[in-house]
């Protein structure tokens, strides 16, 4: 026997029951579990053509998700939002403001005596944010996206030697701390 979602009325044999209520697979998904907010949320009345993708499409969404995503990466498109020294701008990501910052973090971390914490805390920044800003790929014009490097389509702030040069040192930085963290109290 189909029994009716009581959100958007779409019948199925697979509703499911919660509040004493039967809901389709897509509104058991998204309704609170707050028995108070649910019947405000079931008030609510959806037309169920406008969840038919969700039902056909649902099982792979994930999938179809991600794939979708690679592609906008591969065409160097902005996967999230803005790095620390760009914004985004009728969809491109371009230079802020206080683009040259990163360049002057780059700079003082590989020229200075300076620890992480000492430059994080002038440019008032955590050290794990800092740590994301030395070593993002968007500065020197690329996109890192599910393991990948690629080629972006926005303007790159650092030159990619000066970029190298501070992996190079933050390399050095992170085997120096495994290899001290090895040595016997």
């Amino acid at each position: 026997m189909e029994e009716k979602c009581a959100k958007c009325g779409y019948e199925s044999e697979e509703n499911l029951e919660k509040f004493n209520n039967s809901l389709c697979h897509i509104c058991h998904y998204y309704s609170p579990n707050n028995e108070r907010e649910f019947q405000h949320y079931i008030k609510e009345k959806v037309d169920p053509r406008a969840l038919d993708s969700f039902r056909r499409y649902g099982k792979v969404h994930g999938q179809l998700q991600k794939k979708g995503m690679i592609a906008k990466a591969s065409q160097g498109k902005v996967m999230s939002r803005a790095a620390f020294g760009y914004k985004i701008q009728n969809g491109l990501l371009i230079p802020a403001e206080n683009y040259k910052e990163i360049e002057e973090i780059f700079e003082e971390f590989l020229t200075q005596n300076i620890s992480l914490r000492q430059l994080s805390s002038k440019h008032n920044l955590s050290v794990n944010g800092l740590k994301k800003i030395l070593s993002n790929f968007t500065y020197i014009g690329k996109i890192k996206f599910d393991g990948q490097i690629i080629q972006g389509n926005h303007q790159p702030i650092l030159s990619p030697i000066l970029f190298n040069h501070v992996q190079n040192k933050l390399l050095r930085l992170e085997q120096k701390r495994d290899k001290n963290s090895y040595l016997p109290e």
